[in-house]
Order: structure tokens, then sequence, then C-alpha cells
């Protein structure tokens, strides 16, 4: 990967804000080539077989997420299966090793946040309603 022109060695590799979330494992994998969320079988789990690359929507509390099925195998050459999910690749050229890492733990933690709601906002209106509703 080295070599490749979006490689950016100043951003580590980091594994970030992985929280133990219906039994799995979640959170972030920077790398100097890409920021991905990932769901980690959890403790004692054992997880069917899918095929690589095949595509899950999961609902997370922040919403629904796809993930894309990966693969990678141990020292014994043994494969482990994972979810996946690119949230920046390749990693911005602008950004620094410091705000890669904010981004990457502020991601993991707000993939398991539930959405701001305003309890005093009006439901179901049209977008015509919304604008007069000021003027009413």
């Amino acid at each position: 990967m080295q070599t490749l022109p979006f490689y950016r060695a100043a951003i580590p590799v980091k594994t970030c804000g992985f929280t133990l979330f219906e039994q799995q494992w979640v959170g972030c994998l920077l790398t100097p080539w890409t920021l991905s969320l990932l769901v980690l079988p959890g403790p004692d789990q054992v997880w069917s077989r899918r095929t690589a690359g095949e595509r899950l929507a999961l609902q997370l509390p922040c919403g629904n997420v796809t993930f894309m099925v990966s693969e990678i195998a141990d020292v014994s050459g043994q494969n482990h299966q994972y979810l996946s999910c690119s949230l920046m690749s390749p990693i911005a050229p602008h950004m620094s090793a410091q705000q890669a890492l904010t981004l990457a733990e502020q991601s993991a933690r707000m993939a398991l946040s539930l959405p701001v709601v305003d309890a005093n906002a009006p439901r179901n209106l049209s977008r015509r309603a919304l604008f007069l509703r000021g003027n009413a």
C-alpha cells in the first residue's frame, strides 16, 4: 500500500472506540488509506459464514448502515469474517494524524449514539407548511 499515491504515511493504524453493542464489537479502524466502521463477533459468538463481499444492512442507534462482509486470515491461515463500512477512502489529503484520530474516535461514538430529536419540532408537516409556520 505504501507505494500507492493515496497512502498517508503520517496517519497511524489505530482501532478506536470499540464497544460491545448487542453482543458484537463495534468501532472504527483508521489506516493510512482509509477510515472504516467495523463490526466484529462478540465474546463466544460464532457467526454463520457469508460470502465475502456480500452487503448487509444493520440498524445501529445512528440509523441504518450498510456493511460489506470482509475476511482476514490469522497466523494459522484460518479466515475470520467481520463487517466493514468505509467512512472515508482515501483519507483526505489535508487531514493531520491528530484530526484523523479524532474523526475515528468521534465516528465510533456517533455510530452508537441515538439521533438527536427536537421534541418541539412539528411532525409530518409539508415543506410549504414549514415555511408558513413562522408567518402565521
